[in-house]
């Protein structure tokens, strides 16, 4: 067992709200049921004061702490596998992931996961929460991930994500021709019916996800996107909800669609790009430990070169073909 301090402050937005629910918000990565325990248990700390009811409405602006002891990361196995490293010290390290390379073990992927390949890489991470992993990206979304090596910088860099001052850039090839970059503004939920999708809902936490345009080819559109918020599959169902999935997203329904006239080499490339096209492409955040801002760039995979240069070809094949 490993003893943690989470802590975090309460958002203006969230006043009224019980307590249990409050804290679900900020601390994702744990159910609201543990969440419930634990402030049962009298291990939570509103503005330095035990606060036990779990209906108990908060203000906004409350600093919220809570200490316990959790199961640490040495049930799951080292395994020796490659970490493409863009950056390392003895507080952190920030990792460019491939695809087909899941960030943490579970159901149906027991073992073969980034965590696994950290325990190797660096033993004494297995004292850490989720063996220092702050953030994820799907299996087949591509990029920078920053991962801490010890508790106090990852109880700062988590802080650092709940008050948006982590900065995560994405490219992405979305379906149809968009005219103009915006913002999409809705809370998200896990699905009703499909357990592991998630959904615009109503009453879903709240997700924002900026975009803006690239470059434009023939039916299709290439992005640049900026999280605000970091919901599970964010940019993917923002991007759908709009009409414009991301091209490979089989889930969401992008599922490639050569268009009208398309050379066989093209339609090939679609066919072969089996994921969505997302890729994780900026970092920035300030070093938990010594606030230097620092940023991170992760060149585009070769399937992504692969899949911008044949939109490219097919763009100029048709350009004079197209009313836009």
């Amino acid at each position: 067992m490993a003893q943690i301090t989470l802590s975090a402050e309460i958002q203006p937005e969230q006043m009224g709200q019980r307590l249990d629910q409050t804290l679900a918000e900020l601390f994702p990565d744990y159910s609201r049921s543990r969440l419930k325990t634990w402030i049962e248990q009298d291990l939570v700390f509103v503005n330095g004061q035990v606060l036990n009811v779990p209906r108990t409405k908060v203000l906004g602006g409350e600093q919220v702490e809570i200490i316990v002891e959790v199961e640490d990361e040495t049930h799951f196995e080292p395994e020796n596998l490659p970490l493409n490293i863009v950056y390392e010290d003895e507080h952190i390290l920030v990792i460019n992931k491939p695809k087909d390379f899941v960030v943490h073990p579970g159901a149906g992927n027991p073992s073969g996961t980034v965590l696994n390949a950290l325990l190797y890489h660096y033993p004494p991470i297995a004292e850490v929460p989720r063996a220092g992993i702050v953030h994820r990206l799907d299996k087949d979304t591509t990029g920078l991930m920053v991962v801490a090596k010890t508790i106090p910088a990852q109880t700062q860099l988590v802080r650092d994500l709940q008050k948006r001052k982590i900065t995560r850039e994405y490219e992405a090839v979305a379906f149809g021709v968009m005219t103009k970059g915006g913002k999409v503004d809705e809370p998200m939920a896990r699905h009703p019916t499909k357990r592991t999708a998630m959904a615009v809902h109503p009453m879903g936490k709240p997700a924002v996800t900026h975009y803006r345009i690239m470059e434009h080819f023939r039916n299709y559109t290439r992005l640049r996107l900026r999280l605000e918020t970091g919901r599970t599959h964010q940019i993917r169902v923002h991007m759908a909800h709009i009409a414009h999935p991301l091209l490979g997203d089989q889930t969401y329904g992008g599922r490639p669609r050569p268009p009208k006239n398309a050379t066989e080499h093209f339609a090939e490339v679609l066919r072969n790009f089996q994921r969505q096209a997302l890729h994780a492409i900026m970092l920035r955040l300030e070093h938990p430990i010594t606030g230097e801002l620092m940023e991170w760039y992760a060149p585009l995979p070769d399937d992504f070169v692969e899949l911008i240069a044949a939109l490219k070809e097919d763009y100029q094949l048709h350009k004079d073909d197209l009313d836009y």
